[in-house]
């Protein structure tokens, strides 16, 4: 389930350095504030037809990290009763970033099926560097480490998504790519987004808003690029996310907007309304 925790997918640091060395990683955030909540359905193609299988929740709050004023955000993905009998899923993804978008703590634990995982991200920035400590359970319960050091800022697939919702993406050109560092469970990786252009896309509060297109890019063994995730956002202030792909392993599935709360900025992407 790493692609579908993955918006996507773009977490929870537990550790600062005693000096803030990060601002040259530092981000305006014009997107979001604390108290947004999102909540989107979740589909699966089952048997060739599309399933609601779950819901999934986006909420970030005002907090504290390591004594500094930091964002809060929890992202859920909990599956149905109709899913729940046959494969069980609930992921939990948390992060910590400073109001600045600077990641600072990740976590994500998995439930699927029998299999129980955990990844986590501390983030620090000694000497103008960003440092990633990852912490990995797999399904047997054994915990292995390892870490990295970028002199880009690294991220994670929750802070990754919180990062993009402030793209100016008024200059991309279809087809543009942008690169950025990303810890994928056991190790930072290169991974790559591409900018697919506009398309309007009616959500399931059956509002049709009008979207930025983004696909985010992976490499197997032999550096070939699959698609791990297609993402729609809103070509307005807020960028919501309003629909993600997901490419898995076991199969396709998506998350559709249903309905928000405490948004910053006034909708500014409707194309036609119920």
């Amino acid at each position: 389930m790493r692609n579908l925790t993955i918006l996507l997918i773009t977490i929870a640091l537990l550790t600062m350095p005693s000096c803030d060395a990060y601002g040259q990683f530092e981000t305006e955030n014009k997107a979001f504030k604390a108290g947004e909540e999102l909540v989107y359905d979740l589909y699966f193609h089952w048997k060739f037809v599309w399933v609601k299988v779950g819901a999934a929740s986006l909420k970030t709050v005002s907090a504290r990290y390591q004594g500094k004023d930091a964002l809060k955000s929890d992202l859920l993905f909990t599956g149905n009763d109709k899913l729940q009998s046959v494969f069980t899923m609930k992921d939990t993804l948390r992060s910590y970033i400073t109001p600045q978008l600077v990641p600072l703590y990740f976590r994500k634990g998995a439930v699927e099926g029998k299999r129980y995982t955990v990844d986590e991200v501390f983030y620090s920035y000694p000497n103008g560097k960003s440092k990633a400590e990852l912490h990995h359970r797999n399904k047997h319960g054994e915990w292995s480490e390892n870490t990295c050091y970028s002199d880009e800022c690294n991220y994670d697939m929750l802070s990754i998504l919180l990062r993009a919702r402030s793209f100016d993406a008024s200059n991309y050109k279809e087809g543009q790519r942008i690169h950025f560092l990303m810890a994928t469970g056991k190790k930072v990786e290169k991974q790559t987004l591409i900018y697919k252009g506009k398309e309007n896309f009616k959500a399931n509060d059956d509002v049709t808003y009008r979207c930025m297109v983004f696909s985010l890019l992976d490499y197997d063994e032999k550096k070939k690029e699959k698609e791990l995730l297609r993402f729609y956002v809103t070509d307005d202030a807020n960028h919501l996310p309003m629909r993600i792909d997901f490419y898995l392993r076991f199969g396709t599935a998506k998350a559709y907007f249903k309905s928000a709360k405490n948004l910053r900025n006034s909708h500014g992407a409707i194309v036609k309304k119920k």
